[in-house]
């Protein structure tokens, strides 16, 4: 399962690629005419190639390369939407704040974009209905009547381009009572994966039917291992205090330095290229609303260090003029600033968060520092949040 979503990912990327230059091709046609490849080979293939890979990147940063994402519903087409325009941005600031390839391709870039825009919906929509309608590779049996099973069940039912499908659900009285009948279940209907609480492996009687199907190909696994699987998180209401000391191990010494130096050399080069964009955006801040243009906000990082986190500001100047507020959820924040609700959008408002990377604050990849404040309210409400602080 796991070769099986990394082909379908390659054939995604693939596939926006090979629409990416099927759309320039056919705006230079539209363009020059006959000329068109001449006009490809000397003057527009090696600056948009580098434009179409910072496309990528921001298709991939977006999650439009997360097949739990990939359905044809408005919350993909609203995200697919919101990174064409993000890349569209990038595309112009690129062409006519950088002249070092000697084009600005005004017509010949919206074309372009126009082009795609229409190929990339008409490929991903049909992608999505392929992977929402081919056959699971994986049938499931599953043990359990938690709330976690009710997750899992609502999310593979909702995504089948996870490629499972829970074919029966037990009780774990009814595994506990009948272990045998979860033998014949699954091997009547060619079952190929069982998942199980933890606990029910205590069980002889059960423990002896899982052993048995594992010699009939069947795979067996643990039901919180299945729900980071497919949900990519940890279950905490369902963790107990030795799922830590199993998994924490001791850090390595070597790979913590090598990481810092791969992400500070990241960080550095990353905030060069998108120099022009940053400066773009400080303008726009500065123009549309009062007040600072980079906000600074204290918050809680490695084993619980304060430190102060760099966003562009989104908000009004006195949006917190009451004290620390929650950002309101669903509907659009009151307090958001007309470029700022863009800018949340986008997630473009954390580009100096560069800054904090550079400093050794931030990782690229990590748990979400909070406000101090917050992290107060946060220990009594989520289980072992402190943890994170690690």
């Amino acid at each position: 399962m796991h070769l099986s979503r990394i082909l379908r990912k390659i054939l995604l990327v693939a596939g926006d690629i090979i629409a990416l230059y099927a759309a320039l091709f056919a705006a230079l046609l539209a363009r020059y005419g006959g000329g068109f490849y001449s006009q490809f080979t000397n003057a527009h293939a090696a600056p948009f190639t580098i434009v179409f890979a910072f496309w990528i990147v921001i298709f991939y940063i977006a999650g439009l390369y997360d097949l739990r994402r990939l359905r044809n519903n408005l919350d993909f087409l609203k995200m697919l939407g919101l990174t064409l325009f993000v890349n569209a941005i990038l595309a112009i600031l690129f062409f006519y704040l950088i002249p070092t390839f000697g084009i600005t391709p005004k017509t010949t870039l919206f074309l372009m974009i126009a082009i795609f825009a229409c190929l990339e919906l008409y490929w991903r929509r049909g992608f999505n209905r392929i992977l929402s309608t081919s056959e699971a590779p994986n049938k499931v049996l599953l043990i359990g009547s938690s709330a976690i099973a009710d997750i899992i069940v609502k999310t593979v039912h909702t995504a089948p381009q996870l490629g499972y499908e829970i074919k029966t659900r037990l009780t774990e009285e009814k595994a506990y009572t009948a272990p045998q009948e979860i033998r014949n279940l699954a091997l009547e209907q060619k079952i190929n994966l069982v998942v199980v609480p933890r606990q029910l492996k205590n069980n002889p009687a059960l423990t002896a039917v899982l052993y048995d199907l594992l010699g009939h190909g069947v795979e067996i696994r643990d039901l919180i291992y299945f729900y980071e699987l497919i949900m990519r998180k940890v279950p905490l209401a369902d963790l107990e205090e030795t799922w830590f000391l199993e998994n924490l191990a001791e850090r390595e010494r070597f790979y913590d330095q090598l990481k810092r130096a791969g992400e500070f050399l990241a960080a550095l080069a990353i905030g060069i290229v998108l120099l022009p964009l940053e400066i773009f955006i400080a303008i726009l801040v500065k123009l549309t609303s009062r007040g600072p243009v980079i906000y600074c906000q204290a918050r809680t990082g490695k084993n619980d260090k304060k430190f102060t986190l760099y966003k562009f500001r989104t908000m009004k100047q006195d949006a917190e003029k009451d004290g620390p507020q929650w950002k309101a959820g669903g509907a659009r924040d009151p307090r958001l600033t007309p470029i700022g609700g863009i800018l949340v959008a986008s997630h473009l408002d954390e580009l100096p968060q560069l800054i904090n990377i550079l400093n050794g604050e931030l990782s690229f990849v990590g748990p979400r520092p909070e406000r101090p404040e917050f992290v107060r309210i946060l220990k009594e409400k989520i289980p072992y949040y402190e943890i994170r602080h690690l």
